[in-house]
């Protein structure tokens, strides 16, 4: 299978070149070149094809004085955009997978390996996001140079960020909640402080309309539902790990940014607690801390292990190449939404999804 070929095909690149750093960073690049063109140029593939041009669509001006009443305003002044220029629907991919892609390139080039930072992301993230559900694929990325904003300790760009992302996906303005701790040395207080935080903002994110929206929009089968628990799952021992074996390697290794990847394992938990409430906020809550897992899985080779080096090393890219293979193979869903894969990057086809 295509997809499963791809992953194997990284997965292994990424392992070939295990010792030479200077060559992954170049193929970094290459790689990046091409999930965004096989994401940005697929043609009608992915779950919410069909759902974004009814969207596409319904924009019809990019009055800000009207879009601006509007849930999501920035996407929907760019679907205005689209239609104002006589573009056709599938443009609406590029962009939106330009922009995560271009912030998900500026959380990488911050890594050691930038291109397992990508490799890793590929199983759950670029799938899911970019490739179907591209609002919040492109809330993601602009998170992504939020969360660079937040390592740097830069309070007003990360909320700065955080707010454009939540014009294209307004679940994402959750994380202005981690503005107050976004200003300094990480201390046991602020953890306390950002655990209560992180409580607080998944019960407005539970009890608001969003949830509403979003149960509407994506609770639609047993089977989506059943999948956000594998998802959520591996985030949820992903935290416990990071909490066992992790947490004190990396304070010590790369503390300017344990503030942000300690934060994030907490959500990860939290987002697992919130699976009897919904699963589908859980899992929706969940993608946005995949590049900070991902962080944690590509850092663990240059952590000081005693022993198992090469194990813990190589379990994040076993566990997800794993599930990977299990969800293309035997998930409906999958093959309902992703196959065959279709590209218009030669030219659009004949259709009726193209203005």
């Amino acid at each position: 299978m295509l997809y499963l070929g791809i992953a194997n095909v990284l997965f292994l690149l990424r392992y070939a070149l295990a010792s030479a750093q200077g060559a992954r960073r170049q193929v970094y690049y290459v790689v990046l070149w091409a999930l965004f063109l096989f994401s940005a140029f697929r043609f009608q593939v992915g779950c919410d094809w069909s759902g974004y041009y009814y969207q596409y669509l319904a924009a019809t001006t990019t009055d800000w004085s009207l879009i601006f009443n509007r849930r999501d305003p920035i996407w929907w002044a760019v679907l205005g955009w689209l239609k104002d220029m006589g573009l056709p629907y599938p443009v609406a991919n590029v962009a939106s997978s330009a922009v995560f892609f271009i912030g998900v390139h500026v959380l990488a080039r911050r890594q050691p390996d930038p291109l397992g930072f990508l490799v890793l992301l590929l199983p759950i993230l670029i799938i899911n996001m970019p490739m179907s559900a591209i609002r919040q694929g492109a809330a993601i990325g602009l998170l992504c140079i939020g969360f660079a904003a937040f390592i740097d300790r830069r309070p007003i760009r990360f909320a700065l960020w955080v707010v454009i992302a939540a014009g294209f996906h307004s679940s994402a303005s959750i994380f202005l909640l981690l503005l107050p701790i976004a200003t300094g040395r990480y201390t046991k207080t602020r953890l306390l402080m950002a655990a209560i935080l992180a409580i607080l903002g998944a019960l407005l994110l539970i009890s608001g309309d969003s949830a509403e929206v979003a149960s509407s929009r994506y609770i639609e089968t047993g089977r989506e539902a059943f999948g956000a628990v594998f998802r959520v799952g591996i985030l949820g021992m992903s935290a416990l790990y990071f909490f066992l074996f992790v947490r004190k390697k990396w304070m010590q290794t790369f503390p300017q940014d344990y503030s942000i990847v300690s934060i994030g394992a907490i959500g990860m938990a939290l987002a697992f607690l919130l699976i009897p409430v919904s699963t589908v906020i859980a899992d929706r809550f969940g993608y946005y801390l995949i590049p900070i897992q991902a962080m944690i899985f590509a850092r663990l080779p240059y952590l000081p292990f005693k022993s198992n080096h090469a194990l813990h090393s190589a379990l994040p890219y076993i566990m997800l190449l794993l599930v990977f293979g299990i969800w293309t193979q035997f998930s409906g869903h999958f093959q309902q939404c992703y196959i065959p894969y279709n590209s218009w990057i030669f030219g659009l086809p004949d259709g009726d999804l193209l203005r």
